[in-house]
């Protein structure tokens, strides 16, 4: 088990988690913690699955995109976030936690509040970086200007200034620059990628080519799985985790081809300039669990040795 502690520094919040060179970390979002009850607005049963079947992975810590809860200002929303992952605190898996538009209904300060009193080593702060090993996680808020202002300033000066061990940078936010869902064809629900988010997708693709670390784009808000590939940038829609999920009119194009409800996590396998990533499905009939891995991705960093030599020819 990974007694991993966040260790907080200047703002923007910077934290590091201290792990060997081969750890594992799980990524997911749309979990809509609200009283169980309530089985309009997330899936009770899978969302408590999930979470015992995260912790049961032991990772290193866990990514969640946002929508963390159903309404953010609503305390008592907050209190089943406090009940149901308590196992996760009883073992000391650190979280990460990205700011959804749901984290922020209600009144905002009351909102931001109840997150911030959750996420106490975050100091305030609504996006930050996270150093892991050979890794550095971007975390991102997709309510502010993420290409522009200060988060945008912010970016490019993370961006500008990797370190020369850094073989894989992990963007997190909420809503995802590439989607097959859309807002005109509605299965139940669905989202189009916002212009916004395509604005940063350009800009991570333009910084790719010229950058030796890899690009991994984790986000949510689509609730279901996608995979996307991009002038050298993997995107990942990591939506299931209880906020009712719903199929999606995929692309011909789309890498991952589904028709399928895929309540899901990711688990995130480094191992050096290795990486996999692999999707784990779930499926409740009744009390009955049924666990798939219909999708899985493995990617390498090129050495810096290979990459100097490239630019000397």
């Amino acid at each position: 088990m990974c007694n991993c502690l966040l260790t907080g520094q200047a703002q923007p919040v910077e934290l590091t988690i201290p792990v060997s060179p081969q750890f594992r970390f799980v990524a997911y979002g749309d979990t809509r913690f609200t009283d169980p009850e309530d089985t309009t607005a997330s899936n009770p049963a899978v969302r408590r699955a999930l979470v015992a079947a995260i912790g049961a992975a032991d990772p290193a810590f866990i990514s969640i995109g946002g929508d963390i809860t159903y309404v953010g200002a609503d305390a008592n929303d907050w209190k089943v976030w406090d009940q149901e992952t308590v196992s996760w605190r009883e073992h000391h898996i650190p979280v990460l936690p990205v700011l959804g538009n749901h984290d922020l209904k209600g009144d905002e300060s009351t909102a931001l509040g109840n997150y911030f009193s959750r996420f106490p080593e975050l100091k305030n702060s609504r996006y930050y970086s996270v150093r892991i090993a050979n890794t550095l996680m971007l975390v991102l808020d997709s309510s502010l200007e993420e290409t522009a202002g200060p988060q945008g300033t912010w970016l490019a000066s993370k961006l500008d200034s990797l370190p020369g061990d850094i073989d894989f940078v992990f963007i997190v936010l909420h809503h995802p620059p590439y989607s097959s869902s859309s807002n005109v064809k509605l299965f139940g629900g669905g989202h189009s990628a916002r212009t916004p988010e395509q604005d940063l997708a350009q800009m991570l693709e333009r910084r790719q080519a010229t950058t030796r670390a890899r690009f991994v784009v984790f986000s949510g808000h689509i609730h279901n799985y996608e995979r996307h590939a991009h002038g050298g940038v993997l995107y990942f829609v990591t939506g299931g985790g209880g906020a009712h999920a719903y199929p999606i009119e995929r692309q011909a194009s789309d890498p991952f081809q589904s028709k399928a409800i895929n309540y899901h996590y990711l688990l995130v396998q480094v191992d050096g300039r290795a990486l996999k990533i692999t999707m784990h499905r779930i499926e409740i009939d009744g009390t009955a669990q049924t666990w798939t891995q219909p999708d899985h991705v493995e990617i390498a960093a090129p050495a810096a040795a290979s990459v100097k030599a490239a630019g000397s020819k």
